[in-house]
């Protein structure tokens, strides 16, 4: 007898929908779109969310653990903290030269809404600050003199590789690894 895998629910259509469209075609889609991509009425939205916003936020949040898995290292990973925090700028390069990249979701996210304060931008800070909080923690094991300093830097170059790559600016081909090496040296972790 053969199994058949259970239909998503709205909630979960619409927020799949959102994620691809919202990433691929930007944060102002609208709802109609929105909608139709999910294969749910614009009713059943309402139902599940009492806005737009709260679709944005909900998408992005889901995303983020996915997103995080595929950027950096296995906490249980047994290599040392410069081999992990390069790891990110390797993974980077390799899902930046895909066609349908469009750069860091987070970071997008917060360009287009410009408001800090707006439920997604929310969201896409703390995806932000995660990336930046492994750059420190990796940087203080290492015994880097200034952690913060380093993690911020790395995530400056990360977030500025992103957008390049995410708008066809640039291709990466180990430019954002290269100059992750750079700034690790300087901070005087070459081990």
């Amino acid at each position: 007898m053969a199994t058949t895998t259970p239909k998503p629910s709205p909630r979960d259509r619409l927020l799949d929908a959102a994620s691809a469209l919202f990433y691929q075609e930007g944060v102002g889609t609208g709802i109609d779109a929105l909608c139709k991509s999910a294969g749910v009425s614009k009713r059943s939205m309402y139902q599940l969310f009492a806005s737009k916003d709260e679709v944005m936020a909900a998408a992005l949040e889901r995303k983020s653990p996915s997103y995080s898995a595929m950027l950096l290292p296995p906490p249980d990973a047994p290599a040392g903290p410069r081999d992990r925090m390069l790891h990110v700028f390797r993974r980077l390069e390799e899902v930046a030269a895909g066609p349908e990249y469009r750069g860091c979701p987070f970071l997008a996210t917060q360009v287009e809404l410009k408001d800090p304060g707006h439920p997604a931008s929310v969201v896409a800070a703390r995806g932000k600050q995660e990336m930046t909080d492994f750059f420190r923690a990796e940087a203080e094991r290492a015994g880097a003199a200034e952690p913060g300093l380093l993690a911020r830097q790395l995530t400056l170059v990360f977030d500025g590789a992103s957008a390049r790559a995410g708008i066809g600016a640039e291709t990466l081909d180990g430019l954002a690894v290269g100059t992750a090496v750079a700034l690790i040296d300087a901070a005087g972790l070459t081990g």
